[in-house]
């Protein structure tokens, strides 16, 4: 799932372009300072962690392809795929994004979705065993479009050239050049203000954003895991935000005085931690009282949510993503 402010600054607003290369603070780590990010050693532990997120996630992801058909209901979709995720060991590192054609990303349905599979749609999946994460993802065309196949085909080409280019101490950079290198050459852009990023126990994104072309930051890459994905797109290459979408992620404690509330900010705090949450899976957990509740917190601080993200030109968008583990002498696909 792409830096899209998930952890990282505030997603509030509409109709604003979003440079997305936020960092999220309060990382769990030895760091001195409250708000720093300090990165955690990439220890046996950490590394058989994200294995088995990552074979997890392989699975839901070939699942996923099976049940996914022309007009089938969303909200369906993305509850067989995280109960699936469930079923195999893992939990979902994040609700399942389904979005179709120009939004990009940040589209899961509301308890209550009626929409249904069409289009090009975008399927981004995320599993965590114990915290530890895998981020995958996949786009399908659901309605013979050659162009949608071209932009799906160009997406898994540029991810599957990043991959061949990551490496320990390569510029971060050299990685964006490789993605937008195939993209651009095939007639399409890639979107820009949409970023990979590093994940970590606990975090989605958690230091270092991938990105998708050229933007100059010859930082090397350090040892740890990183969750790459590129998008194409028949826009302009930039997204901004548009509707609230439904996903949430816990900022802090405020003082909520309605008991419900206070109930579902304690659940909130202990099961999903530092990772975003959804809207429908608390109306299931606790009635439909909860989206009351939610927009209490909300409007106390207590959780924020993100907005959809659209194509700026309306141009159809591809997403290609998998999970990858960098040491000082290789590189590991944990998702593939």
């Amino acid at each position: 799932m792409t830096e899209k402010q998930y952890g990282g600054a505030t997603g509030r607003g509409s109709g604003k372009v979003v440079i997305d290369n936020h960092s999220p603070r309060g990382f769990i780590s030895k760091s001195k300072k409250s708000n720093e990010v300090e990165k955690s050693e990439l220890s046996s532990e950490a590394i058989a962690g994200f294995k088995k997120a990552g074979q997890i996630a392989k699975k839901v992801r070939e699942f996923a392809k099976e049940i996914i058909k022309p007009e089938a209901k969303l909200l369906d979709i993305a509850e067989k795929i995280e109960s699936k995720i469930i079923e195999l060991g893992g939990k979902p590192a994040f609700p399942v994004n389904l979005s179709i054609n120009e939004i990009a990303a940040h589209y899961t349905p509301g308890h209550n979705d009626i929409n249904v599979a069409n289009g090009l749609l975008k399927v981004d999946i995320g599993v965590h065993v114990d915290g530890y994460i895998a981020d995958t993802a996949f786009s399908v065309d659901l309605e013979g479009n050659e162009e949608n196949k071209k932009l799906i085909e160009v997406a898994d080409k540029a991810l599957e050239k990043a991959i061949e280019t990551i490496k320990f101490e390569i510029p971060i950079n050299e990685i964006g050049k490789a993605i937008s290198e195939v993209i651009v050459s095939s007639g399409f852009s890639p979107i820009r203000n949409l970023t990979g990023h590093e994940v970590n126990r606990w975090f989605l994104h958690s230091g270092f954003t991938v990105p998708n072309y050229d933007n100059g930051n010859t930082t090397p890459v350090e040892e740890g895991g990183y969750a790459i994905e590129p998008f194409t797109t028949t826009g302009q290459g930039v997204v901004y935000e548009s509707k609230p979408s439904e996903i949430f992620i816990f900022q802090g404690r405020t003082g909520v005085r309605d008991n419900l509330a206070k109930e579902i900010m304690n659940y909130i705090e202990v099961e999903y931690k530092t990772l975003p949450f959804c809207s429908r899976w608390l109306v299931k957990k606790f009635g439909q009282r909860a989206i009351l509740a939610l927009s209490m917190l909300k409007q106390m601080g207590a959780i924020n949510e993100f907005s959809q993200l659209l194509e700026k030109g309306k141009g159809k968008v591809a997403q290609a993503e998998h999970t990858v583990l960098v040491s000082k002498d290789k590189v590991e696909v944990t998702t593939l």
